[in-house]
Order: C-alpha cells, then sequence, then structure tokens
C-alpha cells in the first residue's frame, strides 16, 4: 500500500516517507506530521519497496518502524537505502530495546547518525528529532 500525498510545500518543509506497519498508528503519525507543516510524500505498511520508493520519492527524512511484515524488517529496509544512498536521514521506531545493540553488530550502520525512538513515541518527541534533522 503505497499512498503519495504530495502537496504544496515551502523551502522549510520535510519531505517524509513512512513505513509503519500499524495503519492507525501511522495514520496518527501522518495527520501529526502533516499538522507540522511536513510533506509526507510516501508511505507505506512493508519495506519491501522501501528503496524503490526512496529513489521515487527523494524524501529528507525516512521514518522506518523495525518491525515490517514482509521479506525485509526496517533494519534491512535502512541498510538498503543507506548502502546506495550514504547521506540519506533515517529515523528507527520500535517498540524493541535491543534494537539499538542488533545496529551496533550490524556494521553497515557504523558511523552513521540514525536514532532509535523506542515506542510508545510521543509526537513532541517525533517532532523534535525532524526539527534535529531539518536544520542539518
Amino acid at each position: 500500500m503505497h499512498n503519495n500525498a504530495r502537496g504544496g510545500r515551502t523551502s522549510t518543509t520535510t519531505k517524509i516517507m513512512i513505513l509503519e506497519d500499524e495503519e492507525d498508528i501511522l495514520l496518527l503519525y501522518k495527520d501529526y506530521l502533516k499538522r507540522k507543516g511536513h510533506d509526507i510524500t510516501v508511505s507505506s505498511t512493508t519495506a519491501d519497496e522501501a528503496l524503490t520508493d526512496y529513489e521515487r520519492y527523494k524524501p529528507d527524512l525516512v521514518i522506518i518502524d523495525y518491525k515490517l511484515p514482509g521479506h525485509k524488517n526496517g533494519l534491512h529496509a535502512a541498510n538498503e537505502i543507506i548502502t546506495k544512498h550514504s547521506t540519506a536521514k533515517i529515523l528507527i521506531l520500535t517498540a524493541f530495546e535491543h534494537v539499538k545493540e542488533e545496529m551496533v553488530q550490524m556494521n553497515f550502520f557504523h558511523g552513521k547518525e540514525i536514532p532509535v525512538l523506542i515506542k510508545p513515541v510521543k509526537l513532541s518527541q517525533l517532532a523534535e528529532i525532524i526539527s534535529r534533522f531539518s536544520n542539518k
């Protein structure tokens, strides 16, 4: 399921791609971030087409849930994007504390700034991280 929600955007708008398998949480993030002035360029409930979507929509930031149905989890999708696009900005969301440790063990994230937010995520916390990414 891919939703293209392009709208008019200003130079301060952050184009965001969201991969989240829980539809209600995905809609909550999309609604909140749109109200904050961001452009949700694409969203999906799986990571199977993450790289294709990244290349097609060229988001400023990718928000990826760790646990996703299908062939890839969030870290696999992040790796795929970072391998081809080393400057991609990615934020991982997860309910699992061990993900940070798993990222350390996966060498491809070495030297990359990929924040991990542990669910439940406060929307204000999400907005703060996006703001930090946007100001880099």
